[in-house]
């Protein structure tokens, strides 16, 4: 008998355990009030029943009434004709319906404080119904309350864990790794396209602007070599005055400048065409 009493009580025990796990505040209050709110409708209908009851009781309390004061009227009318069986008989009649009438107007009465107390058992069950809603209303708000509590608290205690700042470490970890490569792969000049592009066009305008620069300092020496040669000839003697005077004599110091301008001119002519061929290459190394 011990043994099975200790298994029925651990049967009990962790069956009381399961419930009282599964039982759930709002839940169980809302269903105390649905069971209360049915015996209210039920309790209406047997005040009902009651009510009706006695309002039956009542009229044939005074269907009896009138019918004994109609039994008196006739027994009256026959002892005012002169019959006295007749009056005595109408009077047997009355006193039926007055015993009748006394028994139903005794239920009656009875009936009638039945149902005061019906009603008034009524009306309490309504109020307590009223005071268990606003007491649920409050038990559910302290419940969630409560809830929103224990919820607050177990997150904040996650915030607090090791965990959560170990996380934001390694993510700053990875942040500062990847900036690392960013700037990496910066410095490798690894360029966006739109970049090496702008470098491009950069660098044939740059090309475009000294093949201009080139040209113009070529035309520039070669007018300057061509006046310089004009220059020359016109304050040079020609060779027929020069032949007339002496002519045997041999040629003078201006023949000698003369010539001299003259190399000196070529040599510019020279130099300048070997500064265009050598712009002129390095145009053709650009472009290849």
């Amino acid at each position: 008998m011990g043994l099975f009493s200790r298994l029925g009580t651990l049967i009990r025990s962790n069956i009381n355990e399961l419930i009282n796990k599964a039982e759930d505040p709002e839940k169980m209050l809302n269903q105390v009030l649905v069971d209360m709110k049915s015996q209210l409708v039920e309790a209406k209908k047997q005040v009902a029943v009651a009510i009706a009851d006695e309002k039956r009781l009542k009229k044939q309390y005074e269907q009896d009434a009138a019918k004994a004061a109609e039994w008196e009227r006739k027994a009256m009318l026959a002892i005012r004709a002169g019959d006295d069986g007749l009056a005595r008989a109408a009077l047997a009649r009355k006193t039926e319906h007055d015993d009748v009438a006394e028994t139903l107007r005794q239920q009656w009465e009875a009936q009638k404080q039945s149902v005061e107390q019906l009603k008034g058992a009524l009306r309490g069950l309504d109020n307590k119904i009223e005071e268990a809603k606003r007491k649920r209303n409050i038990l559910v708000s302290r419940q969630k309350r409560a809830e929103a509590q224990r919820t607050i608290n177990e997150t904040l205690s996650n915030i607090n864990s090791s965990s959560a700042f170990d996380t934001f470490e390694r993510m700053s970890d990875r942040v500062t790794q990847l900036e690392a490569e960013a700037e990496a792969a910066s410095e490798l000049g690894v360029l966006p396209e739109a970049t090496l592009e702008s470098q491009f066009r950069a660098l044939e305008a740059s090309s475009s602007v000294d093949d201009g620069l080139s040209e113009l300092k070529e035309k520039m020496a070669l007018q300057a070599a061509e006046k310089e040669r004009k220059a020359l000839g016109s304050a040079a003697p020609s060779p027929g005055a020069e032949g007339a005077g002496d002519p045997g004599a041999t040629a003078t110091p201006s023949t000698d400048k003369a010539s001299a301008a003259n190399d000196e001119v070529d040599a510019a002519v020279q130099e300048a065409a070997i500064d265009s061929q050598l712009e002129a290459l390095k145009k053709k190394l650009i472009d290849a």
